[in-house]
């Protein structure tokens, strides 16, 4: 009980601490930021990787009707890439 008394005391003195010191609170949130922000990337990288591997190995299989829907996709995807390519 006490222990759990005084680690919830030093919790509150640590926030207090913080509060007080806004350029160490704006540090904190910024490198919070640049953490979150490049997890992100990289999860959403994966994702997509993982994503366009298994469209490959479906198209692959030569199924008719996912195929024709992948095969499609592709086409859109290429068309955008031109697009893009002339914009610049």
């Amino acid at each position: 009980m006490e222990i759990g008394r005084r680690m919830e005391m030093g919790e509150i003195a640590e926030y207090v601490q913080l509060l007080n010191s806004p350029r160490r609170l704006i540090l904190l949130n910024i490198v919070t930021g640049i953490a979150r922000g490049v997890g992100i990337a990289i999860g959403v990288t994966i994702f997509t990787a993982t994503i366009v591997y298994l469209l490959q190995k479906l198209g692959a299989l030569n199924l008719p009707v996912v195929g024709d829907y992948i095969a499609q996709i592709v086409r859109i995807v290429q068309a955008q890439l031109e697009l893009d390519g002339r914009k610049y």
